[in-house]
């Protein structure tokens, strides 16, 4: 595991991000532990979720003109990675979109820059997968390019309806559906590393264990 992706496990768990315990997922699991951007809700952290996200937007080598943030956590996540970029030296553009059009003023639904070129998408997780699909289908209408997509955790956790099990995850079928990188700070084995290098979390470690033969992909 990266420096930057245990950095990242650990900075989450102190500021309350991450918590252990038992959480009812979007899809009605019982997961044992649970990531809710929304609690970055202050000037330090947000501040310091940025650098996470512009770092690993370098590190990645993505070749990429702009940034795009899809209502609503996408908004905050992606204006303060463009912060943070501007600050390490890569001044980028950003836009994010309303939930309803605007009907005065400049109207539209995209504010900010104008879409062009490759766009990333910022957001926190992919469930399923319904902000990509939507923010793909407006930077292809604009006539830009969906370049990849960038979040803050992947949980590497097999989809699937009706108590049928896919064998890909959110992450591996936006990818495979658009053809883009999705890239994360970091994921589901970074968090059991973590778990694995302190004692006092055995009993976190054993549950998401479970949870990952249950339920992880490879």
């Amino acid at each position: 595991m990266s420096n930057l992706r245990q950095q990242f496990i650990a900075f989450s768990v102190e500021a309350g991000v991450l918590k252990f315990g038992q959480f009812t997922t979007k899809a009605g699991r019982l997961s044992p532990y649970f990531f809710n951007a929304g609690l970055f809700h202050d000037g330090a952290t947000l501040g310091q979720v940025a650098q996470f996200y512009a770092q690993t937007l370098i590190d990645s080598g993505i070749d990429y003109d702009m940034l795009f943030g899809p209502a609503y956590k996408g908004i905050t996540l992606a204006s303060a990675t463009a912060v943070a970029l501007a600050a390490k030296g890569h001044n980028t553009a950003y836009a994010y979109n309303r939930k309803e059009a605007k009907d005065h003023g400049e109207g539209g639904t995209i504010v900010g820059a104008k879409l062009q070129g490759k766009v990333v998408i910022i957001d926190d997780v992919i469930s399923a997968g319904t902000s990509v699909r939507e923010s793909v289908a407006m930077i292809r209408a604009a006539g830009a390019e969906p370049a990849a997509v960038l979040i803050a955790i992947d949980r590497m956790e097999r989809g699937g309806k009706d108590g049928v099990l896919s064998p890909l995850s959110a992450v591996q079928e936006v990818s495979q559906t658009y053809g883009i990188p999705v890239i994360s700070i970091a994921n589901l084995a970074d968090l059991f590393d973590y778990l694995e290098q302190d004692p006092s979390m055995a009993e976190h470690k054993e549950a998401v264990a479970a949870y990952r033969a249950q339920y992880g992909v490879a």
